[in-house]
């Protein structure tokens, strides 16, 4: 069976168990490390691994051929993506200081982006400016030097752009728990429908894969550090803390609510395309 998420702290810790034979029944897992923004282009084009991470923005072009899995994926609170800006700049903490700006995104097909859009159309008269994507890694420096008038981040982002001179425009976590007192629905475990494997064994899997984590968190440590992008132990625990939670073994009620609440906003502004909602579950 092959599998491929990301080289995140939260991914590799989550399926570690599953990948390294500790998981009873599970079968061999060959991986792949790639980042969601690949994910999710490999999903839409029908490639790639029969289970993926991608990211919630892009289910609704993926689930006809491919099953969202209700645990293994990334949802919270206090988690959400950050708009950042050069500290001390004119307007900074403005929103409407934005309008018809440059802003630096990671991807067009990521639930932050789709906040992004969701909270600028509130928040920034007329919408937002030119939207420019670039790899996440290069759009703090991006800001920092001038290039871009404001950045879109996320991951490990969250906790060091300070380092960069930057400060916090809108966290699009706390926009969205405070409009819909809902969790943010960011990475999706999915399979692909035509797949030789029983689904709620594969379920099954990753839920005791996602508890072994819990139950033995030192039996992954030198996995995680060793895939983390020149991050330190201390960053990628807090990334875990942040990203690995009780919606990582089930999404429940709140999480299908959040996931629902997301992607109908965005299929009604028509940033996704409008899909049957109950296929989520089926």
């Amino acid at each position: 069976m092959n599998i491929a998420f990301s080289p995140c702290p939260n991914d590799t810790f989550i399926f570690h168990a599953l990948t390294h034979g500790l998981v009873p029944g599970a079968p061999e897992f060959d991986v792949t490390f790639a980042d969601i923004d690949i994910t999710n282009h490999l999903a839409a084009a029908k490639e790639g691994p029969e289970v993926m991470k991608i990211s919630y923005a892009a289910l609704p072009w993926v689930l006809d051929d491919y099953a969202l899995l209700p645990c293994g994926g990334a949802l919270g609170r206090g988690c959400g993506p950050l708009v950042l800006t050069r500290s001390g700049i004119e307007g900074q903490g403005d929103p409407a200081s934005l309008a018809g700006k440059r802003i630096a995104v990671p991807s067009e097909r990521s639930t932050a982006y789709l906040l992004f859009r969701l909270w600028a159309a509130q928040n920034i008269p007329g919408g937002a400016g030119e939207i420019v994507v670039m790899p996440f890694d290069e759009i703090m420096p991006a800001v920092r030097d001038g290039r871009m008038d404001a950045g879109l981040v996320i991951h490990e982002a969250r906790f060091t752009y300070q380092n960069y001179g930057l400060a916090l425009m809108a966290d699009m976590g706390n926009w969205w728990e405070s409009d819909t007192g809902l969790p943010i629905p960011l990475g999706a475990i999915i399979v692909r429908r035509t797949a030789d494997i029983d689904r709620e064994a594969l379920t099954g899997w990753i839920r005791n894969s996602v508890e072994y984590a819990w139950k033995h968190p030192e039996a992954s440590r030198e996995y995680v550090l060793s895939h983390a992008q020149e991050m330190s132990p201390e960053v990628a625990q807090a990334h875990i803390n942040l990203y690995v939670n009780d919606f990582s073994a089930d999404l429940g009620k709140d999480g299908y609510a959040a996931i629902e609440a997301l992607l109908g906003r965005a299929a009604a502004e028509g940033l996704v395309p409008s899909f049957d909602l109950a296929a989520l579950r089926s």
